[in-house]
């Protein structure tokens, strides 16, 4: 496949408006671009075909229209301008400015999701993809599903259940922690803590359908048996498609209850 002939820096909105009608199909949901790489068959079928292949049924039901643009690098707007969207670009931004991806709604009926290729593994790619993934499932997924997770997190609170999935979750764990001597009353605080938790959660889940990866382990971990836990209800909210599975012992056995 033939890389395009692209400006070298654009930002999300002006990639949108540029290239939108010429985002090529993978399925109803996703669709992409590649800006300035080359790719061939294998590149697409690791970078597109296979990690959207494992997103559970249920999650690509959910999603919006979603445009997945391949750039060489993506580069953080300007701190002063919340509101301004990244940009891609063919040079490598300067330092402290490059991001693994970046997202922009488009009237909320569609997402554009750009992301750097050239200096990242398959592997980091593909969490890079989970995680925006899960993102967008933060502001989609139902109430009964909230309350199940939110219901998990305030055991883990209340029987003091050390760590977390990511970094992101832990700092918010500790600011609740800090903040709230009843950390099970849903503040602002829970809330941003319990979402962040969800994303981190969700994120591994993905990635462990698609991957054989590996949980580090250290200080801020969560305990493997209360990880677990998390990942089993996540499976049962989100069953995986057929053929998949989270946990070794799964493979080959019929799918989870998804009203489990």
């Amino acid at each position: 496949m033939s890389a395009h002939t692209d400006p070298s820096r654009l930002s999300l909105r002006e990639f949108a408006e540029r290239f939108q009608d010429q985002m090529v199909p993978l399925t109803n949901t996703f669709s992409y671009f590649a800006l300035a790489v080359v790719l061939g068959e294998d590149d697409v079928r690791e970078y597109l075909d296979e990690p959207i292949a494992a997103l559970p049924p249920a999650i690509a039901a959910a999603l919006p229209k979603v445009s997945l643009v391949l750039a060489p690098h993506v580069e953080r707007a300007n701190g002063k301008e919340k509101t301004a969207p990244d940009y891609i670009s063919v040079d490598k931004p300067a330092e402290g400015r490059s991001r693994f991806s970046t997202a922009l709604d488009l009237a909320g009926k569609a997402v554009l999701l750009a992301f750097g290729i050239k200096d990242q593994d398959v592997a980091d790619y593909h969490y890079s993809f989970y995680q925006e993934v899960a993102e967008l499932m933060a502001g989609r997924w139902s109430e009964e599903q909230q309350s199940q997770y939110f219901s998990l997190l305030r055991e883990e609170l209340s029987a003091n259940i050390h760590g977390e999935v990511d970094e992101a979750s832990w700092h918010l764990k500790q600011a609740l922690l800090r903040r709230q001597t009843n950390v099970r009353r849903e503040t602002k605080a829970f809330r941003e803590y319990a979402r962040q938790s969800f994303v981190d959660t969700l994120t591994l889940y993905l990635h462990g359908i698609c991957c054989d990866i590996d949980v580090d382990t250290g200080p801020r971990q969560l305990p493997s048996r209360c990880l677990r836990r998390r990942l089993v209800l996540v499976e049962s909210l989100f069953p995986p498609p057929t053929g998949y599975a989270v946990f070794p012992e799964e493979l080959g056995s019929p799918p989870p209850d998804s009203h489990a």
